[in-house]
């Protein structure tokens, strides 16, 4: 199933000592890049968190917000590591001398990461809290990924379909170019005095047809509209192999413009141009 690179998801629990939330959010990317941010009760699960967000995302650049506000502790159950305080007190006492006007008040000092002993929540509890909190955002982001996804697979059928239309048409103006190019090689010819070998004339209308012969072109385009139907029906990330394919699309559509003799060939070109530029552009929405 086709997947989109831009969603949203958040989550949230009640773990009896505090609140878990969390909030995921992507947007297109060339690769996987994860920025995490953690309160300091749980910065020790940012390995996990990485690893688990790689295996169900295969791309995009994605912001991973984690939260834990808890409970409000019984005033008389508050415990301090007293062992930090001593060290905070001794390296205050080191660089009062440089520093005079150096004032550290009681609640900044309580505010230190790791000075307030956390007395109700176990922390073990709390981790394995926080991973399936990030299981069920991430199962949201993934469905929310696939609906975006389905959506812009319907849009890229649609533009595949105009495409091989215009091929078809194409195919069926070309002997008609054709005779038109050759009738207006012979009434150019009528309007020359001097007489030409056949066998010359013959050859120069060749080298003409040659010029504007666009089969391969229309071939090229009808394997790549096969090509991107498949990609599409995969059930993987297809957005780079999709994008080369785009390439290869438009390329096709240049030659077939520069190879026009006929407006509605170019106007055929210039349609192409339109459609495959719009599915470019959804394209690098795709993981």
């Amino acid at each position: 199933m086709l997947r989109s690179m831009t969603a949203f998801a958040s989550a949230e629990a009640d773990t009896g000592s505090g609140v878990l939330a969390i909030e995921l959010r992507s947007v297109n990317h060339r690769y996987l890049e994860l920025g995490v941010r953690l309160p300091e009760e749980l910065r020790a699960l940012e390995p996990a968190i990485r690893e688990r967000v790689a295996a169900r995302l295969a791309r995009g650049k994605v912001d991973l917000g984690l939260r834990w506000k808890p409970l409000a502790a019984d005033a008389s159950a508050i415990r301090v590591d007293e062992a930090l305080v001593e060290r905070l007190a001794d390296t205050a006492q080191t660089f009062a001398a440089r520093f005079p006007q150096l004032n550290v008040d009681f609640v900044s000092l309580l505010g230190w990461p790791g000075v307030l002993l956390d007395s109700g929540t176990d922390q073990e509890s709390l981790r394995q809290s926080a991973l399936a909190l990030l299981d069920e955002a991430l199962a949201e982001m993934v469905a929310a990924r696939s609906r975006e996804g389905e959506r812009l697979g319907g849009f890229l059928g649609e533009r595949l379909d105009g495409i091989e239309r215009i091929v078809a048409d194409v195919r069926t103006w070309l002997p008609e170019v054709r005779a038109a190019l050759r009738t207006r090689f012979d009434t150019r010819l009528a309007e020359l005095k001097q007489p030409l070998e056949p066998g010359r004339i013959e050859q120069e209308v060749v080298l003409q047809l040659q010029r504007i012969d666009v089969d391969e072109e229309l071939d090229r385009l009808t394997a790549h509209i096969a090509e991107a139907r498949r990609v599409l029906g995969l059930g993987e990330a297809v957005g780079r192999r999709l994008d080369f394919l785009m390439q290869e699309f438009n390329r096709e559509a240049n030659t077939l413009g520069s190879k026009s003799a006929d407006p509605r060939t170019t106007n055929a070109a210039v349609e192409l141009k339109v459609l495959i530029e719009q599915m470019r552009e959804q394209v690098q929405n795709l993981e």
